[in-house]
Order: C-alpha cells, then sequence, then structure tokens
C-alpha cells in the first residue's frame, strides 16, 4: 500500500520501513500556466499521481517538493537555479538512503530540460562520491514517460501538446477542475506556434562577443506573454482520467519491479 509520508507518525513510519523498500519523491514547480490554470499545476500533478495509486502502491511517498527550475519568466514563476536543485535534492534522497531505502524514486511533474538534466546529473554525482549507499538504486522518473496518451500529444505532428496543454489542463480537469478557469488566452499566432513545435524555443541566447569560448546570456523571449504550449481548447475530464489511469499503472508496475528485487 502507498504510505502517505506527510500523515505519518514516527512510529507508523517505522512500521512502513519494515514492509517496504522504496519511497517516492514527487518534485512540482511554482511557474505560469496561462490564465486558465494555477501556478501550482505541477505540485498537484506530482503528489496526486502517487495518492492515486492507493493501497496498489508499495511505497512511502514523501512530501512533494514543491521548487525547482522553470526557466520561464513570467508573474508566478518561482525559479530555483539547477545547481541549488540539484544539491537539494541530493540531500534529500541521501536521507533516505541513510534511512535505509532500497529504492528512491524521484517523481517529476515537471521536466524542463535544465532541470530533468540537474536531477540526473545529482543523484549520478551522488552515487559516485558515496560508495556507501549503492546498494540503493536512484530513478528520475517524469510522470509523462509512464502515459502512451501523454506522450503521444508530445510527440506528434509538427506542432506539439507541451506545457499548459491538453495533457495538464485535463489532468487538472479530472481532479481539481474547481482551479481551471474558463477563459483560454494564447500568445500572438507565431510565438505560440514555436512554443508547439521546440519545447525549448522559449529560451533566448545571446552573446556580446561571436565566440565559442563565450558562455550565452540565457532569458525568456520578450514576446512571450502567456506562455501556453499545447493545446488547451482539446483537453477534457475524459482524456485526464485515461492520463491518469496510465501512470498509476505504469508507477503500480515499475515499484513491484524495484520492490521484487
Amino acid at each position: 500500500m502507498a504510505y502517505i509520508m506527510e500523515e505519518m507518525t514516527v512510529e507508523e513510519f517505522a512500521d512502513a520501513q519494515k514492509k517496504v523498500k522504496t519511497v517516492i519523491i514527487p518534485v512540482g514547480c511554482v511557474e505560469q500556466h496561462g490564465y486558465h490554470l494555477p501556478l501550482s499545476v505541477d505540485l498537484i500533478n506530482a503528489g496526486e499521481l502517487p495518492r492515486r495509486a492507493g493501497d496498489r502502491l508499495k511505497a512511502v511517498v514523501a512530501p512533494t517538493v514543491p521548487y525547482s527550475f522553470s526557466g520561464g519568466e513570467l508573474p508566478g514563476t518561482v525559479n530555483v537555479s539547477p545547481q541549488v536543485f540539484a544539491l537539494y535534492l541530493s540531500d534529500i534522497c541521501s536521507e533516505f538512503a541513510r534511512m535505509g531505502f532500497l529504492n528512491i524514486v524521484v517523481l517529476l511533474g515537471h521536466g524542463g530540460t535544465d532541470n530533468t538534466y540537474a536531477a540526473k546529473s545529482s543523484l549520478e554525482m551522488l552515487l559516485r562520491r558515496r560508495p556507501d549507499i549503492r546498494k540503493t538504486t536512484f530513478s528520475v522518473v517524469e510522470v509523462f514517460y509512464l502515459s502512451p496518451s501523454w506522450m503521444e500529444l508530445f510527440t506528434t505532428g509538427a506542432e506539439r501538446d507541451f506545457h499548459a496543454g491538453a495533457a495538464e489542463t485535463s489532468l487538472m480537469m479530472y481532479w481539481r477542475p474547481d482551479l481551471v478557469r474558463e477563459r483560454i488566452v494564447m500568445d500572438e499566432p507565431y510565438v505560440a506556434k514555436m512554443m508547439r513545435t521546440d519545447q525549448d524555443w522559449f529560451e533566448k541566447r545571446e552573446k556580446k562577443i561571436d565566440s565559442n569560448f563565450i558562455i550565452p546570456a540565457v532569458s525568456q523571449r520578450e514576446e512571450i506573454k502567456i506562455g501556453v504550449m499545447g493545446f488547451p481548447e482539446k483537453a477534457g475530464p475524459e482524456l485526464g482520467e485515461r492520463i491518469c489511469g496510465e501512470v498509476v499503472e505504469g508507477l503500480i508496475k515499475y515499484i513491484d519491479e524495484l520492490e521484487s528485487r
């Protein structure tokens, strides 16, 4: 069964440790999700998905890590630099390894190129520097990889569904419809198209001198005012329920594999 850590006493937690060897650490991000979704989408999705597995999930579910690196700069977005996030996550994971967990799964509700790389590289370095905990497996699981329907939206067509689009909006319509606004606003057509074509297009890279030695200054493109990178108008609670079911089944299967080793 899933043991929800934030609701447990120290006695209950110690008892859970005797029954399962796996801990799941959901990771979210506080960032803009257009005018139709709240800033907490990634927190809610990361934390809600393992809870939905209920008694079928053989793991402790840790409290959701709320802050990570977005890369966006619109109002309400809180960026924690990838380096700080990496060290913070590494410390959290090392604590669970100290407690004796044999499988530590970081469940990313927010992906992002820089954020995902920071998570993976931090845990790789943790294992490299700490031979005493190499009996523990560390995993970084981006939630969308567990859902074929979500991945289809990510990968099908020249313009695809990334951030604040059909998938994320559908999940929120499924479990938190009270937080979904009816008004959908998009950026100018060309800007919206480019963000659906390349999820990293939002980054503006500038060099004062044209040289391979110069480190570029990276910022968000000024023309981005809304930041929706997908098709929220195609969302619906039925799609959210299907994506949720697929992620839950995929997560249960993966945790069962870890627990059986």
